[in-house]
């Protein structure tokens, strides 16, 4: 079932490949059937209802980009033991510009700058919560005998710091010829000797009682029997006292001694008993009650453990009523035993997880409120308030909502208006929301999200006028799209409302306009276009419900089937073939889906539907499909592959490479050989590599395959040619690609045209593919490298007005303007896509800009944020060091 919150939230970042070159001094360039017009307007009605959309808790500042350069700046200057809450605060800004990887990047930073175990401990939790079905790397990593524990638990008792102990007295203190060297203490029938000052170097307490004015001291004999203490306890404070070490005790004896310890003030062996304690803490049964424990007697290494186990368990551990109870119910000095100063930090892991589950619920209201109560600077009231009154208004609880709203905007969170404003909607008061969002337009930067909460407190005209302006700030925006299509589809204007849908759809598969697109095509009765979509859902999120969640999909796929025509297995592959070659990725992923629910070889198809998922930059997604086609793989040799691929994914080149040498030992195949080649080729920086690739490559087109597939190998051949500088070989190889109607070899085809000096014939192959790709934002994208400026222009505004993601046309754009000595609309050209998009290009062609007009202080403000994206990036740290100097 899709989230209740984040349907607003932008997708990935869009991966450009390729290479080109633009003569322009101020850019590098990086590349990469007719519906039917019978149909009621009450039954659309009763079919297209677009839900307002959520007002999302997550921290959301006014200018990002200032943001991130002083956080960056920060740490710079600030403590080491600073570190770890300013890459938290980071992590939210990616989180709310629905950076995901970026996001876990900054958790991984502050897991590694951690300066305490409880940081440690917290942020390896919460890296292993956002890695939440991606265990499966485990195992694979596990049969190379190499473990992947980066965030598995760490010995607590070993890594928490050790105080600085203080032994009490010493043997000639206090002593007399009287007075014995040894004490025994009565314990019921049973007595145990000890060494008198020993025993007395352990406190303050004892030493006073065996060596000051008071009649123990006097005594050879002494009575604990009241001390609820055992022999074999007291027995082990006698070793301790002579060893400062305590042997492999039961659970109960360590129990005993821990208030033992506690009731004399025998710090050093409370603190051994402590550390002892923390290795028996083995399930989140022991963590409930051991912490109870440790609350009372005051044991923070034995909490630590305890909050260690019941952190990996997350999510499971929040939904147990005892832990729950156990976090909620904490005191701030218990707060400080389990966590140490690092209470906001976990509180803003649980609640996010705890929103994650359902939003809805009442643990979520009250790890939220925790949270509130912990936040002490602006940033942390923000987050936290704000995050608090988006609970409080999904939950429709609008006068609770209100002050925590107004709270965070008071802290300075300008987002939080929108919230204040739905509660004014909400009673009836329009006017006064409208006038809400109108003073935060006209006093701030205007930004898309003002324009569509505003639209929602207006009608007609006023209305489409602010969601249009919304699209022009904030093209990621679902809501415009759908409420523009809705309304289109009302009107019986079926092909225009398609238009408007499919405008964000080329662009960004968000499962809402999915749904919505559905919903149109059901009322043109357009059966076999909505199972498509149907399927693409399906793929994306099996659980998802439609019509707002009253009906699960599948369900609806399941009644479209028997109106739509069947095929079988030869027929599924000349579609597959057909939808593949025109580069209909949604259409594809159809076909596979209908294919998956026959008797088909499973793990093969799981294997292409991943790749059609990467190329829809669906990376999650694409993970599930790889993990099923490793789970449904035939033979020994294609599980291997499968495990090759997903250990590239995730970064293990080395073992990858392993994995695909292992196939290969097994059974030479068309993909052992192609991942070798193309994890070669992608990691290798010799050039020596180059021969060994295409070496791959030939071997894997030996080898028994499909067209779709020997397709791509002969493409990629092509681009090691083209890279060795064997134009004539490349061009063989795109070629014969295109004879299997491999379409996107147009483009190693127009590259090869354009190093042999033919710019014409480039364009022309790109023009082609243009054509034939139902997808081709990046064709016309491409295309703009082999034509004159003025088509150069026409063609990547094609590509902004088709996917306003990619950021070469405004960099382009930009470059254009800059030659043109109009500084000021150069930057505001990239400003615009800035925006709505973390890019580090963007950042760094606007730090040159400014740098350039002499511009220092807005020049130092980019490159930090860009640096707060790639930290490592080269010239963007040549670039600050350049400005710094110019700093006064």
């Amino acid at each position: 079932m899709r989230s209740s919150f984040l349907s607003e939230s932008p997708c990935d970042e869009q991966h450009i490949h390729g290479y080109g070159f633009n003569p322009q001094s101020w850019l590098q360039v990086e590349r990469g059937k007719l519906p039917k017009s019978s149909y009621s307007p009450s039954s659309i009605e009763s079919l297209i209802k677009i839900a307002e959309p959520p007002v999302v808790p997550l921290y959301k500042p006014l200018d990002y980009v200032e943001v991130l350069s002083r956080i960056h700046e920060e740490l710079e200057q600030c403590m080491p033991s600073e570190r770890p809450g300013l890459y938290l605060f980071q992590s939210q800004v990616f989180r709310g510009l629905g950076e995901a990887k970026l996001c876990q990047r900054s958790l991984h930073s502050a897991w590694r700058c951690a300066s305490t175990v409880h940081e440690k401990v917290i942020f390896g939790a919460w890296l292993r919560y956002k890695k939440c079905g991606e265990e499966i790397i485990s195992d694979v990593l596990a049969s190379r005998r190499k473990c992947c524990r980066e965030f598995g638990p760490l010995d607590i008792a070993s890594e928490m710091p050790v105080g600085n102990f203080q032994i009490f007295g010493s043997c000639e203190m206090g002593s007399s010829s009287q007075v014995s060297s040894t004490v025994t203490f009565q314990i019921q029938d049973g007595r145990v000797t000890c060494d008198r000052c020993k025993i007395a170097s352990l406190s303050i307490p004892f030493f006073s009682m065996l060596n000051g004015p008071f009649t123990e001291s006097q005594l050879e004999l002494v009575d604990l029997s009241e001390n609820a203490i055992s022999l074999e306890g007291m027995r082990a404070v006698s070793e301790f006292s002579s060893t400062y070490s305590l042997g492999d005790l039961p659970l109960e004896i360590l129990l005993e001694i821990l208030v033992f310890a506690n009731t004399f003030c025998c710090d050093r062996l409370k603190d051994a008993c402590d550390r002892k304690l923390a290795s028996f803490v083995s399930s989140r049964q022991d963590a409930v009650e051991l912490m109870a424990l440790a609350f009372e007697e005051n044991a923070p290494v034995l909490a630590a453990s305890c909050l260690q186990m019941l952190l990996q368990e997350l999510p499971d551990c929040l939904t147990d009523d005892l832990v729950i109870s156990l976090f909620l119910g904490a005191t701030a000095q218990q707060q400080l035993i389990m966590v140490g100063q690092a209470s906001f930090l976990l509180y803003c892991l649980l609640s996010e997880v705890a929103m994650n589950i359902d939003p809805r619920t009442e643990t979520t209201v009250c790890l939220s409120e925790k949270l509130v109560q912990l936040a002490v600077t602006p940033t942390q009231k923000q987050i936290a308030f704000h995050q608090l009154g988006c609970i409080r208004l999904l939950r429709k609880e609008y006068n609770e909502a209100e002050h925590p709203f107004e709270v965070a905007f008071s802290a300075g969170h300008i987002y939080s208006i929108a919230g204040l404003a739905r509660i004014a909607g909400m009673q009836g008061q329009k006017a006064l929301a409208y006038e809400k969002l109108s003073s935060v337009i006209a006093s701030n930067l205007p930004l898309g999200w003002m324009y569509l909460e505003r639209s929602l407190y207006s009608e007609g005209d006023r209305k489409l006028a602010d969601l249009d302006k919304a699209t022009e700030l904030d093209p990621t925006l679902t809501y415009p799209y759908m409420y523009r299509a809705a309304s289109l589809m009302r009107k019986k204007d079926a092909k225009l409302a398609l238009e408007e849908i499919n405008r964000l759809l080329g662009f960004k598969l968000a499962l809402e306009c999915l749904e919505l697109r559905i919903c149109l095509y059901l009322a043109l009765e357009d059966y076999k276009s909505a199972i498509c979509d149907i399927h693409a859902i399906l793929t994306l999120s099996p659980e998802y419900r439609m019509l707002e969640g009253r009906v699960a999909a599948s369900k609806i796929g399941t009644l479209l089937g028997a109106h739509v025509e069947q095929w079988n297995t030869a027929e599924c592959w000349l579609q597959l073939y057909e939808r593949w070659s025109s580069v209909d990725d949604i259409g594809s992923l159809s076909v596979i889906y209908r294919m998956l629910e026959s008797d088909a070889a499973k793990g093969v198809l799981y294997f292409r539907q991943s790749l059609l998922l990467l190329r829809l930059n669906c990376p999650e997604a694409a993970m599930r499909s790889l993990q099923s086609a490793r789970h449904h793989a035939a033979t020994e040799h294609e599980r291997l592959v499968y495990e090759g691929w997903l250990l590239y994914d995730t970064g293990h080149c080395e073992e990858a490479l392993q994995k695909a040498e292992e196939s290969i030992s097994i059974q030479r195949s068309f993909e052992a050989f192609f991942l070798k080649a193309y994890v070669l080729a992608d990691s290798g920086v010799d050039p020596s590599y180059s021969a060994t690739v295409i070496s791959l490559l030939e071997d894997a087109l030996k080898c028994p395959s499909d067209r779709l597939r020997k397709g791509q190998a002969l493409n990629n051949l092509g681009g090691v040619y083209v890279d060795c500088g064997k134009l004539d070989s490349a061009a063989d190889c795109y070629t014969s690609a295109l004879k299997i109607r491999h379409t996107r070899a147009h483009q190693g085809l127009a590259r090869v045209h354009f190093l042999r000096n033919n710019r014409d014939a480039a364009y022309e192959e790109m023009t082609k593919l243009i054509e034939k790709a139902k997808n081709n934002a990046s064709a016309y994208e491409k295309r703009s490298e082999y034509c004159e400026r003025e088509q150069t222009m026409t063609d990547l505004q094609t590509v902004t007005q088709l996917d306003p993601l990619r950021v070469y046309p405004y960099r382009y754009r930009a470059a254009v303007l800059m030659d043109s000595h109009k500084e000021n609309d150069a930057i505001a050209e990239l400003s615009r896509a800035i925006i709505f998009k973390a890019d580090l290009h963007l950042l760094h062609l606007r730090a040159a800009f400014h740098e350039h007009i002499g511009d220092v202080p807005s020049a130092l403000r980019d490159c930090r944020a860009a640096l707060s994206l790639d930290p490592n990036h080269q010239e963007m740290l040549e670039l600050q060091k350049r400005v710094n100097s110019q700093e006064p």
